[in-house]
């Protein structure tokens, strides 16, 4: 199967207060399939949402290379730079909607910003991705006045105004009650059905997040491992994985089991 995103023997640290080198990263491999679903999972401090800056370019690796596409965008800079950063859609862990905008400037930004398209043809591309999303008739109106959920489906139409090739989302849905995240599941995963984008999701929700999931990958201590499943993870005989699987998806778990 073809990879959208891979890193090879990836290296990144940052220093502590006291001085100390701490490896967040530490010489890592793997593969992330195009047209699929991987969750990234770990805890805080681990490196999750590291590992989505060195995809956008927004942070250097010390060492190793991340291929997007099979373009090193560890080398890329400028005008290179800003060309593959148009191949990703981003919904980040507030929505990062502005809040001095309404629902339609904010899904028409980046049309207006990247594209040389019409008025007329930006309002008939908003107009159609605000129906998409069951947001028609809240196009007056400002982040501010939309619950978190609605928040969520603009910060999604905004990404996909593109049509990026990956989607990566950042805690998608914290802040959510159980309910909205559960319809926000439901969101993510009809749109990636309907568009068949790569998705990167990075999320503490475990084990509900792992329905998604066509892989899985676990954080720790500079190390990744990687699972073709939510239910390999069960099997594996590493000491951090099994306490991993205790604290977060008790003994038995099966995705297909999970409520959708």
């Amino acid at each position: 199967m073809p990879s959208a995103i891979d890193f090879r023997n990836v290296v990144k640290t940052f220093a502590k207060k006291n001085g100390e080198l701490q490896s967040v990263l530490n010489g890592v491999s793997f593969s992330i399939p195009a047209g699929k679903t991987t969750v990234i999972a770990g805890g805080s401090g681990q490196g999750k949402s590291v590992t989505l800056k060195l995809v956008l370019g927004l942070m250097q690796a010390d060492a190793g290379q991340v291929f997007v596409h099979d373009q090193d965008i560890t080398r890329a800079r400028g005008r290179e730079m800003e060309r593959l950063r148009t191949q990703f859609g981003v919904l980040f862990q507030g929505s990062a909607l502005f809040d001095s905008l309404t629902v339609f400037e904010n899904v028409a930004l980046p049309l207006r910003e990247r594209t040389e398209k019409s008025e007329a043809e930006i309002k008939t591309l908003v107009e159609g991705a605000l129906a998409q999303f069951e947001l028609s008739g809240h196009e007056e109106k400002y982040p501010a006045q939309l619950s978190g959920g609605m928040q969520k489906r603009v910060g999604l139409a905004r990404a996909m105004q593109l049509k990026p090739s990956i989607m990566l989302f950042d805690e998608p849905t914290t802040g959510l009650d159980p309910v909205m995240t559960r319809e926000i599941y439901h969101l993510f995963a009809r749109t990636q059905a309907e568009f068949g984008f790569t998705s990167v999701i990075v999320s503490h929700d475990i084990p509900k997040i792992f329905n998604l999931a066509d892989q899985v990958i676990i954080l720790n201590n500079g190390e990744m491992d990687v699972f073709g499943s939510p239910e390999e993870i069960q099997w594996s005989e590493k000491p951090h994985i099994q306490e991993f699987v205790k604290m977060t998806m008790g003994d038995i778990y099966q995705s297909h089991l999970v409520e959708k």
